[in-house]
């Protein structure tokens, strides 16, 4: 059963690019969660989105968010990544997909003629009380970012 808006959003433990295991619940109450799953780093589509969100990233912690990013991609690659776009958020590895599979991001995708599995690109914003109340899927990078923001800053609280 993939998670909707209004349900509780399933927790996970992931390890984190800061070599941590993060919770999910260790947001619960405090923070709301922007978690934004995207294919892989280093990419141009990935790399944009998480440079929008580095820069919007003051701006949602005013407002008592935090930004988590998803992807396949090995803990390594992560750090790289971080490191090359100055990244001030944690980025998850999620290598056997599951938390992707939870959230209904893991599909089937053609690229070229070819099909494989992998992540579509897809946000969603879960409350401090840990429920789900906005979701993006199939997402268009350019102003999605901002798009989020708004939504935050006028939709929650």
């Amino acid at each position: 059963m993939t998670v909707q808006v209004g349900d509780m959003a399933p927790d996970f433990a992931l390890e984190a690019s800061n070599g941590e295991i993060v919770k999910l619940s260790d947001f619960k109450g405090d923070k709301h969660i922007v978690l934004y799953f995207y294919p892989k780093d280093m990419t141009p589509g990935c790399t944009t989105e998480a440079c929008d969100f580095r820069d919007q990233y003051e701006s949602l912690a005013e407002l008592d968010t935090v930004i988590l990013g998803i992807s396949p991609d090995p803990l390594a690659r992560h750090q790289k990544f971080i490191e090359k776009h100055g990244l001030p958020f944690l980025l998850l590895v999620d290598s056997d997909h599951k938390v992707a599979e939870e959230y209904d991001v893991w599909k089937l995708k053609k690229n070229f003629g070819k099909e494989y599995m992998g992540i579509e690109r897809s946000t969603f914003v879960i409350s401090k009380d840990g429920k789900l109340v906005k979701e993006w899927r199939k997402v268009k990078v350019a102003g999605h970012v901002e798009e989020a923001l708004t939504f935050i800053k006028n939709g929650l609280e």
